[in-house]
């Protein structure tokens, strides 16, 4: 087990969950509205302002490029004030370039926005819950971030109401824009609830006693990082057509916004119970569960058109996607205690570099077949390899018990 840093005092309980929702509302800003709303707008947009689903393929690999990038700036910083900055910088840019997608009806416009929202939403799935995590460890909390990715369940919900509600009323460029005032709302907690981490002076002499953490193996690593890879494949087609191939459906085709809904309500309550399955099984065991009913989901709507189904598989992605995320950050957060956002960034390049090769893989097979069914079959077969990886990292901890 790795050493935790020297703690300090330990906080309220209030104070914790100050913390925390600072978290969620930044999750909601930054992943919910700047990259999430994209989601339920994409019908909107291929309707109202003629988008391709070429374009649509390549602006959400846009997106991910941004993410990615974002990835790489928060690996190569090592000071957690540092990175809180960067969080607050992400902040901004999620607001703004919400708003600025009703500005223009240019794609190459489109996709220098999409790429600076995509490096905002590292601000709160990765900065905020790498900070967050430090928090609770040197505050004497349990280090679990299940609470704070609720964020992400909410975000979804919060950008499906909010384009059901104005999709009636508004065009699609008004639309935009009021989902960049309403980041406003999440903005304004998330800037001043999220304390800035203590100096190193803080921490107390005992920090500085505090002897360097085992490593986890190489191998381990190599595995954990396949998987996550194969986890954003699986996530991000979801992610990103989900809505677009349910309302091909006739008695789905004008409640785009509410079938993301239903995923975010699927999403919010599910890293509790996540949290609690990798109490009872294990992480490893937790995620290999997750993996399969992510792969359900993805292959309900390729085999069929009941509606009832692809509800159903609406529900499980949202139900597991967000508890993949929670606890593979989590995992690697425990093993990289003194800088948890660091590692978390570290692994997160492979879940970037999925979510750049699978939008436009799927577009590009969209555009040429007229159905993501392929794509789907393809992203199962990913996480199918995932869930081999996981077999592999189970039986590795297995022969490694005696020795232990």
């Amino acid at each position: 087990m790795p050493t935790l840093p020297s703690p300090l005092p330990t906080a309220s309980n209030g104070q914790r969950l100050r913390v925390l929702f600072a978290g969620i509302c930044a999750l909601i800003l930054t992943v919910g509205l700047a990259r999430f709303a994209y989601t339920p707008m994409l019908p909107i947009m291929h309707r109202e302002a003629g988008l391709t689903d070429l374009a649509a393929g390549w602006l959400a690999t846009f997106n991910y490029a941004g993410y990615i990038t974002g990835a790489l700036l928060a690996a190569a910083v090592g000071s957690l004030r540092q990175k809180f900055v960067m969080y607050r910088i992400g902040l901004v840019l999620a607001v703004v370039t919400t708003a600025a997608l009703g500005l223009t009806d240019n794609v190459a416009t489109w996709a220098v926005l999409r790429f600076l929202s995509g490096l905002s939403s590292t601000a709160g799935l990765l900065l905020a819950s790498g900070l967050a995590l430090n928090w609770l460890i040197r505050h004497g909390h349990r280090p679990e971030l299940g609470l704070h990715f609720t964020g992400l369940g909410l975000g979804i919900v919060v950008s499906g109401l909010a384009v059901g509600a104005m999709m009636n009323q508004l065009n699609w460029a008004q639309q935009w824009m009021g989902l960049g005032l309403l980041g406003l709302v999440f903005f304004v907690p998330a800037w001043f609830w999220l304390p800035a981490p203590a100096k190193p002076a803080a921490l107390g002499a005992g920090a500085a006693r505090t002897h360097a953490a085992a490593p986890p193996s190489r191998r381990w690593m190599a595995l954990l990082i396949a998987v996550y890879f194969c986890a954003g494949f699986g996530y991000v087609i979801s992610a990103t057509f989900i809505v677009a191939i349910l309302v091909k459906l006739p008695l789905l085709a004008s409640l785009g916004g509410w079938v993301w809904v239903i995923v975010g309500l699927a999403a919010a309550p599910s890293s509790f119970v996540w949290d609690r399955l990798a109490r009872r099984l294990g992480d490893i065991q937790a995620l290999l569960l997750a993996f399969g009913l992510q792969t359900a989901s993805i292959v309900l709507p390729a085999m069929t058109a009941d509606v009832s189904l692809n509800l159903l598989g609406a529900v499980l992605y949202g139900g597991t996607f967000v508890g993949i995320v929670s606890l593979t950050l989590t995992l690697i957060g425990r093993s990289f205690p003194d800088n948890p956002a660091k590692a978390m960034a570290g692994l997160t390049l492979s879940y970037g570099v999925a979510q750049i090769v699978a939008p436009a893989m799927a577009g590009a097979m969209a555009a040429h077949t007229g159905s993501y069914r392929g794509a789907l079959f393809i992203t199962a077969a990913v996480m199918l390899a995932g869930m081999g990886l996981l077999g592999v990292m189970l039986r590795d901890a297995a022969r490694q018990a005696p020795a232990r």
